[in-house]
């Protein structure tokens, strides 16, 4: 007895993990096909379940796919659809169902016509998208709208697994009150000679992302890093070396310095805290965070190949910072403490909500839009409550952790030199020495190395590219990172020159306005780019385009104070102390 239900047992669990998880199927295996959403083409998140739209509708009850978080956070609903195949079974016209027009129907067709709505279907994880319908011109050139009525499916296979999807609709019919339209379908099955690891690889347009203009792209980065490497190089070696030579022998007999300018007669002030030092501490918290995250993502696009997964990259991200909540709570707590903070625990507490909250505010907002339009790029209440249950037991207690253990291992101060029990008043300087104007300006370079990715980033998200090329994200963001450091330590030091202490937040706030040109480019790119229209569309482009412009200033900030703290601590170790 034991045996035998043992073997069913088996049995059970092989046809379980069999199809869409194992992706292999045996002959006249059923084969589900998935209806996703529909949505106009030109505004890619103002999507709506598949059928709010009079389509066919299976009888009884709607059955969906459980979603991934990924999935859940962008919009993704499928649910199986009337249509039914078996592998390598071909179905000869098959009906699906007849719809009779009504008033309604008429004018939801009429609508997702004259909007160009678009339908996506996933057979064993593959899409397929097709128009609603579209409008013909009839002898007095008055426009007639339709719709297709018959899908064909042609479906390859290699072996047991299929390789490949194309979906082409036919038999247009005219849209006319009280009409009885039929739906039909056929489902061609062709053997094919491509392997299952490459049928991802059509949906690629490698024309697009690997053209010319992407490779010059990254030459003319690489060309920028080597001319800001040198200027860097040049102010280290050459001004430097002379400065502090000249310091060597501009002590007094008391030990005082005697050349009465530059960065040099600041140096009881370089080290002082940082005004707003919970908030500074926070952000910088984060921005390590954030890089270790973006640097993780990266790197296992790459060798993972995440772009023919659905959601899996968004489910990774959240997966990922939860997880690395422990870095920022830990570079968060040791520059607190190393700076005298004594109010650690709201430090913490301000680093584990400071950016979640943010997000949060954002997403509530976007959220409140999309309920009231019921669009499915509303979260659901599980993936929130989900999100919410691993910030609070995840992200939270490895933020305690990570600021327990930095403000007691690197918390100590190490600063070269003391710091001044009163500050050193700050001379009057140019405007072009200010530092709104490093602040303003020192954004440019950085988004100048990066500006023709963000195109094919913004491409690829806005208009139903799958982004592929993360080799050229890794140069890219590699090449941002030299050029922020340098453009840092550039506007540092003439800051100092101009003996002004408050490099700390000049640093951050100058590399964080690359974020600041990042968003008047997606303004550019709304108006020339796309055809988005319609409040919906335009509150979630902005929105989403502000939260990771806000994410990348916190990210550019942080590598800006990184490089330019390393540099202040190297030239100002010769500093003998008071």
């Amino acid at each position: 007895m034991n045996k035998t239900a043992s073997i069913l047992l088996l049995a059970i669990l092989t046809f379980a993990i069999a199809d869409e998880i194992s992706h292999k199927y045996v002959d006249k295996e059923e084969v589900i096909l998935w209806a996703n959403q529909v949505g106009p083409h030109y505004n890619p998140q103002e999507t709506y379940g598949y059928y709010t739209l009079p389509f066919c509708r299976p009888d009884g009850e709607l059955e969906y796919k459980n979603p991934s978080i990924g999935e859940a956070l962008l919009g993704l609903e499928l649910v199986k659809s009337k249509m039914t195949f078996k592998y390598k079974e071909n179905n000869q016209k098959e009906l699906i169902c007849a719809v009779k027009l009504t008033k309604d129907n008429l004018e939801q067709f009429t609508h997702a016509v004259a909007n160009q709505y678009w339908y996506q279907y996933y057979m064993d994880d593959l899409p397929m998208w097709y128009l609603v319908g579209g409008v013909a011109q009839d002898d007095d050139n008055k426009e007639i709208p339709f719709i297709y009525t018959h899908s064909k499916f042609t479906i390859g296979y290699n072996g047991d697994r299929i390789v490949g999807v194309n979906l082409t609709a036919g038999n247009p019919v005219r849209l006319e009150l009280d009409a009885s339209i039929t739906f039909t379908y056929t489902s061609t099955w062709v053997e094919s000679q491509v392997e299952y690891s490459q049928r991802f690889k059509r949906y690629l347009d490698h024309n697009f992302f690997e053209h010319r203009i992407h490779w010059f792209s990254i030459f003319n980065s690489f060309m920028m890093v080597i001319f800001l490497s040198g200027l860097v190089f040049m102010i280290l070696v050459r001004t430097l070396r002379s400065d502090l030579a000249d310091l060597e022998s501009g002590y007094d007999s008391d030990g005082d310095i005697t050349d009465e300018s530059g960065w040099k007669q600041i140096h009881g002030d370089v080290f002082r805290a940082p005004k707003l030092l919970t908030l500074f501490s926070a952000l910088i918290g984060t921005g390590y965070q954030l890089l270790l995250i973006v640097f993780f993502l990266i790197l296992i696009a790459i060798l993972g190949n995440y772009y023919d997964t659905r959601g899996a990259m968004v489910t990774a991200a959240v997966i990922t910072y939860c997880i690395t909540s422990f870095v920022s709570g830990y570079f968060s707590g040791s520059f607190y403490s190393k700076h005298g903070g004594k109010h650690w625990i709201k430090t913490m507490i301000v680093t584990a909500c400071l950016f979640p909250m943010f997000l949060f505010a954002c997403t509530f907002a976007l959220n409140s839009i999309a309920i009231a339009y019921n669009a499915l790029i509303a979260i659901p209440p599980k993936t929130v409550f989900s999100i919410i249950a691993m910030w609070t037991g995840i992200t939270v207690p490895l933020v305690f952790l990570g600021t327990i253990v930095g403000r007691n291992i690197a918390g100590k101060s190490d600063f070269p030199c003391r710091v001044n029990s009163y500050p050193r008043p700050i001379p009057q300087k140019p405007y072009y020495l200010s530092r709104l104007v490093f602040v303003v300006l020192g954004g440019v370079l950085p988004f100048g190395s990066i500006f023709i990715e963000m195109y094919f980033v913004f491409t690829s998200f806005w208009n139903y590219k799958f982004y592929y090329v993360y080799g050229f994200m890794l140069l890219v963001f590699v090449i941002l990172i030299i050029v922020t450091i340098c453009v840092s330590i550039v506007s540092t030091y003439f800051l100092l020159n101009a003996e002004d202490h408050r490099w700390a937040w000049t640093s951050f706030l100058s590399t964080a306005s690359t974020a600041l040109y990042v968003l008047l480019y997606a303004f550019y790119f709304y108006r020339t780019k796309t055809k988005m229209q319609g409040f919906f569309q335009f509150c979630f482009y902005f929105g989403n385009m502000f939260m990771f412009c806000t994410a990348l200033a916190i990210l550019c900030g942080t590598i800006g104070f990184i490089g330019t703290q390393s540099f202040v601590y190297r030239i100002y170790k010769n500093i003998k102390a008071d």
